[in-house]
């Protein structure tokens, strides 16, 4: 019963709707008390030979409008207390994904996104039962089976009622076992469940890999495994939920004999009479659906409670991005100064970045190169605020990005990421993804810019043509351009672009740093690359190596150099050279 506890705060927010509901449902449960009552007095009155056609008709009057009465105040409490559950559905589901929009990297780095899934769909439909056949459950096992006892102890026997009700407490012996190895099975369930999630969404994401390396058996066979996990662990809590049933058909069973023995021989004594038994009999019948509930209600709540908590332990979750109480709301610009004296991922790495001081102004472009895992991406993710826990500042215009709020300098910053993520829709609308509200024409300025204005006019719908999920329709250039469409469309302050012209060839990464350098002459860019054509134009370009700072200065300054820069723009201005020769 704990659930209810955890849901107290949802319970007196739709307290009115409720009260509703479980009124109605004491109203049906004692209109339904009156047909076994009648049927009885009828049954008597005929062993009598006392009933004729007036009095007929008069109880078949009274049963005409118990059943209608059952049917509209049934509909009263199906409204109020399932529209209840779900709006308390409603209320976590948003609750949950305003949740996965706050949270920082690292929390996504804990949780793979199948558990998420699993979070957002099984786990909150378990908790929406608890609200609605949970409470019906609840009000109604304890509304009409403590009705019918009453009325079986008014309207027949008190002695037999007593009799018949012997096995009952056989019933809370059971529940109490059976649902603590319930909640148990199904948090287990649930867990494989995600397990499930996760390896799909990851193989249907990664589809062309699995095809080229032909994996498709081995990913199969993965995937079985996992499958019958969980059909293993869904095995053992539907075992668990099926010994409710037969047990409580037992305990009703032992009911019947007792009633049908005792009660013949009160008959036979005169102590009651056949349509006594007749209406007991069907009382008992009634005490069945309560039963019942109860096993249910057991079975609900337990997988509602093991669900709440699965998504209660994620709503807890902190992200370690805060904004102060008294944050800066204007767009961040100016001066970028960045002095990052240590970053490490966690405290068992070394640091990832150490002694990385440079000054950005309005209007410059900075460069920043080096091998692969140098710190480059690192570094441009510390600008963007997904990790604060570096020792160092990083200020705009004198003021720590830390005093901004996240909009404030989110807003300010364009952002083209290596992995180019493009979303389910048109063209057009991916690039005014920012701004759904730009025209056309702002939308075609932005594209022409990022130098994909053509390749868009010669798809079939244009600028209406549907990308596919995360672009998949289109190259990997194309999608590079569109990030880039997407990103100058906000004419940020700050442009960073990681790698970003890695797809393109080199004519196409020349218009459009042309462009950039046109354009942007009052914003600052930021380019990180492993192609140093990309920076070669830049104010100032930092050689990045094991997160330090190893070489910088201008391009040309950097090749006189003689160092690691020289030597890489040397191997690939023969490289580009030799497969200029190959064409």
């Amino acid at each position: 019963m704990s659930i209810f506890r955890k849901l107290a705060w949802f319970f007196k927010e739709e307290k009115k709707h409720y009260i509703i509901g479980v009124t109605a449902l004491i109203i049906v449960a004692i209109v339904q008390l009156v047909p076994p009552k009648v049927i009885g007095i009828i049954i008597d009155k005929i062993a009598q030979d006392q009933m004729n056609l007036h009095s007929m008709l008069a109880w078949i009057g009274v049963l005409v409008l118990s059943a209608v009465a059952q049917y509209v105040f049934r509909f009263v409490w199906r409204v109020n207390i399932w529209g209840s559950a779900a709006r308390l559905e409603r209320s976590l589901r948003r609750q949950l994904y305003h949740h996965f929009t706050q949270m920082d990297h690292l929390f996504y780095q804990r949780h793979r996104t199948g558990d998420l899934m699993a979070h957002a769909t099984n786990d909150l439909s378990a908790i929406q039962n608890v609200a609605g056949a949970g409470i019906l459950t609840f009000a109604d096992s304890i509304i009409t089976g403590g009705m019918t006892i009453l009325a079986m102890v008014l309207f027949v026997d008190w002695r037999l009622t007593l009799i018949a009700l012997i096995p009952l407490p056989l019933l809370a012996v059971a529940s109490r076992v059976l649902g603590s190895k319930l909640h148990d099975a199904f948090r287990e369930s649930q867990e494989a469940f995600s397990a499930i999630n996760d390896k799909a969404q990851e193989s249907i994401t990664g589809i062309k890999v699995i095809k080229t390396f032909g994996q498709e058996k081995e990913d199969i066979a993965e995937f079985s495994e996992k499958v019958s996990q969980s059909i293993k662990k869904n095995r053992r809590t539907n075992f668990l939920e099926a010994l409710f049933d037969p047990v409580i058909t037992l305990i009703i069973g032992l009911a019947y004999v007792a009633t049908i023995l005792v009660g013949g021989q009160f008959i036979m004594n005169g102590q009651i009479t056949i349509g006594q038994l007749v209406t007991f009999v069907s009382y008992i019948g009634m005490l069945v659906w309560p039963m019942f509930a109860i096993g249910r209600l057991f079975n609900v709540l337990e997988r509602g409670n093991a669900s709440y908590d699965r998504v209660t332990q994620i709503l807890k979750e902190k992200t370690h991005i805060v904004e102060p109480y008294n944050a800066r709301k204007q767009l961040a610009k100016g001066v970028l100064s960045v002095a990052i004296d240590h970053f490490s991922y966690d405290e068992k790495t070394k640091d990832t970045l150490t002694d990385i001081h440079f000054n950005l102004k309005e209007g410059e472009v900075l460069g920043i190169v080096g091998k692969t895992g140098a710190g480059k991406t690192t570094l441009l993710k510390l600008l963007m605020r997904q990790y604060d826990y570096y020792q160092g500042t990083i200020l705009y215009d004198g003021e720590s990005i830390k005093n901004y709020t996240l909009d404030a300098l989110l807003l300010s910053i364009g952002y083209v990421p290596q992995d180019h993520f493009l979303f389910s829709m048109s063209v057009g609308d991916n690039i005014r993804f920012t701004n759904p509200q730009l025209t056309q024409t702002e939308i075609e300025d932005a594209a022409k810019f990022a130098a994909i204005h053509e390749d868009i006019l010669g798809f079939p719908e244009q600028y209406d043509t549907l990308v596919g999920e995360r672009g998949v329709s289109l190259s990997g250039g194309q999608k590079q351009r569109l990030s880039i469409a997407r990103a100058l469309i906000m004419a940020p302050e700050l442009l960073i672009l990681d790698d970003a012209l890695s797809a393109v060839d080199a004519k196409t990464e020349e218009m459009i740093l042309s462009n950039l350098k046109e354009r942007r002459q009052q914003q600052s860019t930021i380019i990180a690359a492993h192609r140093l054509s990309s920076v070669m134009h830049a104010d100032e370009i930092l050689v990045l190596e094991e997160g330090k700072i190893v070489e910088r200065g201008t391009h040309e300054e950097l090749l006189e150099n003689q160092g690691w820069y020289a030597k890489m723009w040397e191997k690939q201005q023969l490289e580009a050279k030799i497969e200029g020769g190959e064409r």
